[in-house]
């Protein structure tokens, strides 16, 4: 499976996180169809069909992995880190 980029899924979970404010604080066509279009996104992206399982994905993607500190890559790990970036 490509695993997605770090980067990429913090921003989701931050749309995410955001959109379920917004909902909150508006409960409107546009905010739950926003709602929608993140949730699912993130399935997608995670390989899963319900949002409670793509947010535990993400959690389990971001908490396995290092953060970058711009360093360069150990030998071999150019290779293992295979990430999809969007």
């Amino acid at each position: 499976m490509i695993t997605p980029h770090p980067q990429m899924l913090r921003a989701l979970l931050s749309r995410y996180a955001t959109a379920r404010v917004q909902l909150v604080e508006a409960d409107t066509l546009a905010n739950r169809r926003l709602l929608e279009d993140v949730a699912y996104t993130l399935c997608v992206t995670t390989g899963t069909r319900e949002i409670n399982d793509a947010l535990a994905a993400a959690e389990q993607i971001l908490t396995a992995r290092p953060v970058s500190t711009g360093s360069h890559p150990t030998p071999g790990q150019e290779q293992a880190d295979q990430t999809l970036v969007a």
